[in-house]
């Protein structure tokens, strides 16, 4: 009877172990831009909190809005574009902010709320990395070359360039070209842009939004136009200093991709938890020297690499900073500009 006992004993003393080291931790779900967090902060979070960070990707807003108005759920941290946030607020798709949860907000850059941000308030989004669109280019292969989006009418450049498959970046390039604004809803504006961007198509390889940087890292692009902060990692993971990045002397847009939780997330206290996280001020320096992008943390900002800190790319000087415009929401007249973008993308 003894033997019996011990073995019951031993049995359910294994069943109890088993049970606790197969305990399922707490998953948060991120939908997110490609490589956009340092993997260390990721580690962080899920240490400090004992859970499980799962991350899907989109590449462009305009299909992350999508999949979610398709019905796609399990998400609970986001990061659109502010223009974009305010579209999914507007339609009820995100949780109020509740900023007692959050005592790290009180670190973003007040400046940046005040001149840049559209959710000053942080009421529906907090802004997690805000940067320039820029170009990029061989020097090598292209040593002649003007800061400017006319660039793309070159035609000894054909076949070797690739603009952003974006709409609003691409016609909006187009817009400053001419001198207008990037959130004109001025139709013969538009029509204008249409031409401006056929021009530059007329020349490019492709509309691309992720395989400029291998293709410029590889010399099969020689001019792109993207993102800074992907470009900056492209040299810094290549050591390739032929690459070169400008600003355009027209001026160009500023963007910020905010994190917002979607009312319908299933761990609305562990996203919380995130979205306070990213802004401690040694994850908002981690992040920057990951991305090579700004982080508007005014704590960060004192921690950070100097030489980042001193980068006209990464934080722009007050000279192109007044020519550059942030990407704004259109509400009802957006399709605008989905006609001139659908006859630009299905005719030569």
């Amino acid at each position: 009877m003894k033997k019996y006992i011990s073995l019951l004993v031993a049995v359910c003393g294994a069943l109890f172990l088993f049970s606790g080291c197969s305990e399922k931790k707490p998953e948060l779900h991120l939908y997110n831009w490609v490589d956009y967090i340092n993997p260390e902060s990721i580690q962080r979070f899920e240490e400090k909190y004992n859970c499980k960070v799962v991350v899907d990707y989109f590449d462009s807003n305009e299909a992350m809005y999508a999949k979610l108005k398709a019905g796609a759920t399990g998400f609970d941290v986001v990061f659109p574009s502010s223009y974009q946030s305010g579209i999914m607020n507007q339609e009820g798709m995100l949780l109020p902010m509740d900023a007692s949860k959050m005592p790290n907000l009180q670190l973003v850059d007040k400046e940046f709320l005040k001149y840049t941000a559209v959710d000053k308030t942080m009421s529906y989004s907090v802004p997690y990395m805000t940067g320039a669109t820029v170009l990029a280019y061989r020097e090598s292969k292209v040593p002649d070359f003007v800061p400017s989006w006319n660039v793309f009418l070159r035609e000894d450049l054909k076949g070797r360039m690739t603009l952003l498959n974006d709409m609003r970046e691409t016609i909006g390039a187009a817009l400053i070209t001419l001198g207008y604004s990037v959130n004109t809803t001025d139709e013969a504006q538009l029509a204008q842009a249409e031409e401006i961007v056929r021009g530059w198509k007329a020349n490019i390889a492709k509309f691309e939004n992720e395989g400029y940087k291998a293709g410029i890292g590889s010399g099969e692009f020689v001019v792109v136009h993207g993102y800074a902060g992907d470009l900056m990692q492209v040299i810094e993971e290549n050591e390739d200093y032929d690459i070169k990045l400008a600003l355009p002397k027209e001026g160009t847009t500023v963007w910020v991709d905010d994190m917002v939780i979607l009312k319908n997330a299933p761990d609305v206290e562990l996203a919380y938890a995130f979205v306070n996280f990213m802004h401690d001020p040694e994850i908002a320096k981690l992040n920057m020297e990951f991305n090579y992008i700004q982080c508007p943390n005014v704590e960060g900002y004192k921690i950070v690499d100097p030489e980042l800190k001193e980068d006209p790319i990464l934080f722009l000087p007050d000279e192109m900073r007044s020519k550059a415009e942030q990407i704004l929401d259109l509400g009802e007249d957006l399709p605008k500009y989905t006609k001139v973008w659908d006859r630009i993308k299905s005719t030569n």
